[in-house]
């Protein structure tokens, strides 16, 4: 019985090495796919490329990097389209695939084709259109096809400018994410009076702001007596109000913005 010792010693040692590495190791934020996802979808992905090509972009209207579809907003849309093809196009099912090889390569997908990437799981839109109105708040500050307020960016084209792992920066860390013309401003003119707002443009002479009343106004700076940008975004991180599941339906709503 004696021999068995330093092999259960050495076993031990293993297991606990094992342990000790899968806590080290980097963790996956919520809401995304996995590195192992996205490098096991790139294998996968060599059976696509003879119809989408290596850049994914061979078929008309289609640009798979780039997340360009049609028809396709969620990840829910891409896998029920793997599972049914297009035959009308000459896409057939890709019914030999199992569960989890179409998962990584939507995950693939999802990463623009960079298996060093970032890949943001897309929800769905109806739901995240209701977050948007509802528990999110964002269409009090937000504008969306002629509807909705000024005092933040219109957001009817969101979907054709920002990318999913571009739109969850922002939900986590607005101000680390915030674009310079988009900043609050605070000014006051020489006779005291004090206006909040956004900056829309901004010349030499004068600035043109959306104060708190979503009305447009526009200041002659040598009749200001100080005009301050804010350093901070006005927007709430996400990050503990939604969970993952959330901020993904949200982005799939606001990838669905293409314009009228």
């Amino acid at each position: 019985m004696h021999g068995f010792r330093p092999l259960l010693g050495a076993a031990v040692a293993v297991a606990l090495a094992a342990h000790l590495a899968a806590q080290n190791a980097p963790q996956t934020p919520a809401g995304q796919y996995t590195r192992a996802d996205i490098e096991a979808g790139a294998r996968i992905y060599a059976q696509c490329v003879g119809c989408h090509g290596v850049n994914g972009d061979q078929i008309a209207n289609v640009d798979l990097r780039r997340g360009q579809f049609p028809t396709v907003v969620s990840d829910a849309d891409l896998v029920r389209l793997m599972a049914t093809g297009k035959p009308a196009v000459g896409m057939p099912p890709f019914t030999v695939l199992r569960t989890d090889e179409v998962t990584t390569l939507v995950a693939y997908i999802r990463s623009g084709f960079d298996a060093a990437g970032t890949a943001v799981k897309v929800g769905d839109p109806g739901r995240g259109e209701a977050l948007f109105s509802g528990k999110g708040g964002c269409a009090t500050c937000h504008r969306v096809n002629g509807r909705g307020s000024y005092s933040a960016t219109d957001l009817s084209e969101i979907g054709v400018m920002r990318k999913p792992d571009s739109l969850q920066r922002v939900l986590l860390d607005p101000a680390g994410a915030m674009i310079p013309g988009n900043r609050s401003v605070r000014a006051v003119t020489r006779d005291g009076r004090m206006l909040r707002g956004r900056r829309l443009n901004e010349d030499a002479y004068t600035i043109q702001l959306i104060d708190e009343q979503s009305r447009l106004v526009s200041l002659v700076k040598a009749d200001l007596r100080s005009f301050d940008v804010s350093p901070t975004s006005s927007m709430p991180s996400f990050e503990t109000t939604l969970t993952a599941d959330e901020r993904a339906d949200l982005i799939a709503y606001l990838l669905s913005l293409k314009g009228r």
